[in-house]
């Protein structure tokens, strides 16, 4: 149709009127993700930034991996699982934009401890790698040494008396003697089939108290707890619920008010019904990683509770 000599060109003004609107959901959807992305950075930087102790156990299946985050935001990670896991809760329990480790405690040298510690490497800067004075003759933990090393992280071999101020925070290394060691683990190699000594990790804030006890036996806590004059908070159960790692008279010693198992599907029999059937007679709270997902404390320093 035509008026004048002109044509009346209605389709490229649709067509505009589209890409306007288009245009305008785009804006649009980039207005509210970024309220959404702002929202998350908001609610992130408060959850972690509330000036508490958090101790997360985290649940990795057979196996430990223990994150601590300090009142003052630093991040000390106690072994790392069997496998990716780990980094799973990390990411669930550091703030998205936070890639750095201060401190990596490996308390021995098997698997279901440090497999994860690969994938951890991969993702977070590491400020201290440390662990026992021994070796394992898997090629699996020989390549982690040297990773550790082509990243240039500080290594650190430790035992009893070690401790590291990390802000607020002490974390001392109260097992096992150089001599327990030698004993338990002659030519300074630990073996895959079998427990010998493990790193125990005594984690204090102010008035809070938390035994970290990796896969030790009932005669090393005891060695490692002799000096022990006050009862603790809260206690990893050994070996992950194992009988070989507590008795009697050393539940009446720690006189836990918590005890966290870090354990998953396994064929070894953990936890076992000895050490459960203690903690019901001594009245200690019992909580499973396998049974609750990851165990998280949260302390002012005088107070704790269990989120």
């Amino acid at each position: 149709m035509e008026r004048g000599g002109n044509k009346f060109e209605r389709a490229p003004v649709v067509k505009d009127i589209k890409c306007i609107k288009s245009m305008k959901n785009f804006v649009l959807v980039g207005i509210v993700a970024c309220i959404l992305f702002g929202a998350v950075v908001v609610y992130q930087f408060l959850y972690f930034n509330d000036g508490k102790l958090h101790v997360v156990f985290c649940n990795v299946g057979q196996g430990d991996g223990i994150l601590i985050k300090t009142p003052s935001n630093k991040y000390i990670l106690i072994d790392g699982g069997p496998d990716r896991g780990v980094t799973t809760c990390l990411g669930r329990h550091m703030p998205f934009w936070n890639r750095k480790i201060d401190l990596v405690v490996l308390t021995h040298p098997h698997a279901d401890h440090f497999f994860g510690i690969f994938y951890v490497l991969e993702r977070y800067s590491v400020g201290t790698f440390a662990t026992e004075d021994l070796k394992n003759k898997t090629t699996s933990y020989e390549e982690l040494l040297r990773l550790v090393e082509k990243k240039k992280i500080l290594q650190k071999r430790v035992l009893a008396g070690d401790k590291w101020r990390v802000g607020e925070v002490t974390v001392s290394i109260i097992g096992p003697t150089k001599e327990y060691l030698q004993q338990t683990s002659p030519g300074g190699t630990i073996g895959e089939s079998r427990e010998f000594a493990s790193l125990i990790t005594l984690v204090q804030y102010s008035e809070v108290d938390v035994l970290l006890t990796g896969d030790s036996q009932a005669q090393g806590l005891k060695e490692a707890i002799k000096d022990l004059s006050e009862a603790i908070d809260i206690l990893q159960a050994p070996h992950h619920g194992s009988g070989t790692g507590l008795d009697a008279g050393l539940l009446k010693k720690l006189r836990p008010n918590l005890a966290v198992i870090s354990v998953g599907q396994n064929n070894y029999g953990h936890p076992n019904k000895k050490i459960l059937d203690l903690f019901k007679v001594h009245d200690v709270t019992v909580l499973q990683t396998d049974q609750v997902g990851d165990v998280e404390i949260v302390s002012d320093g005088n107070k704790w509770s269990v989120y």
